[in-house]
């Protein structure tokens, strides 16, 4: 047997099948979200499904241990891209000027690459250096993230700003970093970094969303209605839902906002076609996802495996938690995608690539240390 045709076989089935099924979820979520107004988003989304299958398998038969060298240039050209969002490349969407448009390619929102790459320096940088003091670990480590999560706290994307905080606390609690510490920086996040952003790092029409999270019907007919709709949306799905493609739901009629029912609430489209069933449905394949994660993560054959894919399980875990949260009023409103689901060819390709080095971490778990 060839070592490339036992790769192919020696793939995290689980991982791959959970990964195709949510994919293919997606594409008929977006088509049923948007059939009524344009086709093209949906054979879009179904390109990008197909372009992130081939990143997958590509990245998944490449040693982790070499692909971890370009962490670092990686990281750095992910910094370079999102601070050029802030010149004439830049381009605004929802508020937010986070996407950038680069000739001859289209445009792609940079944060996302930004946070892939982050995670792959962190997970360098704790696996290689693990005599340093925890304080001067944690110092680095800020000095890592921090840049980054400035510069797209500015942009201002306040959404993409919080994936680094459950991303990072999970790699360095078990990155050996004691729980002293992480206590203190947990303290230091909520009474310090947070309130300092709330105030400074945020416009008034993203107060005004957090404002209405804690009371939705302070504004029903302005910041209040989206989330009002969405809630509408999915309570009147009932158990079974309307039906694909059902006439006269809250996504057709337009109460929800056309231009982010494919994206930010897809999950209330599902919701409310396919009602209780559907979204337990979509969330057990996310949970066999993140299952089939951890369980990569446990066979990992050294610490940068491991944290790597603890890192990437813990981004998918928080995508999924803020988008399902947010559409039934349990998180702000921040505009995170859901993964694998959200119309978005960046972020298809972005978490298509993480996935396929976590698969990597399992292929490779047997091959002798480079």
């Amino acid at each position: 047997m060839t070592p490339l045709l036992r790769k192919l076989l020696g793939m995290n089935w689980i991982l791959l099948a959970s990964m195709l099924l949510l994919a293919v979820f997606g594409v008929v979520a977006v088509y049923s979200a948007t059939y009524f107004k344009t086709d093209d988003y949906w054979h879009k989304q179904a390109a990008w499904v197909a372009l992130g299958v081939g990143v997958f398998i590509c990245t998944s038969l490449v040693d982790y241990r070499w692909i971890k060298w370009a962490s670092l240039p990686l990281y750095l050209v992910s910094v370079v891209l999102v601070v050029l969002t802030y010149t004439s490349l830049g381009e605004e969407h929802g508020g937010a000027k986070c996407w950038l448009r680069l000739p001859g390619i289209g445009t792609f929102q940079p944060s996302q690459l930004c946070v892939i790459s982050g995670v792959g320096v962190v997970a360098l940088f704790l696996s290689h250096f693990r005599k340093l003091h925890p304080a001067l670990k944690l110092s680095l480590i800020g000095a890592i993230v921090g840049g980054p999560m400035v510069l797209i706290l500015k942009q201002p994307d306040f959404g993409m700003t919080m994936v680094w905080v459950p991303v990072i606390l999970a790699m360095v609690f078990l990155g050996g970093i004691p729980k002293r510490y992480l206590l203190a920086l947990l303290i230091f996040g909520l009474g310090i970094a947070l309130p300092l952003a709330m105030n400074f790092g945020l416009k008034d029409y993203q107060r005004k969303r957090i404002v209405t999270f804690f009371d939705p019907e302070i504004d029903p007919k302005g910041s209040g209605w989206a989330i009002n709709q969405s809630m509408i949306a999915i309570g009147s799905g009932g158990f079974a839902g309307k039906g694909f493609k059902a006439p006269n739901t809250q996504v057709e009629q337009g109460f929800l906002p056309g231009t982010t029912v494919h994206t930010d609430y897809i999950f209330s489209a599902v919701g409310e076609q396919w009602g209780f069933l559907g979204a337990c449905l979509l969330i057990g394949l996310f949970a066999l996802l993140l299952l089939s994660c951890l369980f990569t993560a446990f066979h990992a054959p050294d610490q940068f495996g491991l944290l790597i894919t603890v890192g990437f399980s813990a981004q998918i875990f928080f995508h999924v938690y803020q988008n399902i949260g947010m559409t039934i009023a349990l998180m702000p409103i921040t505009g995170l995608p859901l993964p694998l689901i959200s119309y978005g060819g960046t972020f298809v390709l972005m978490v298509m690539f993480a996935l396929g080095l976590v698969n990597s971490v399992w292929v490779h778990r047997r091959v002798l240390p480079i």
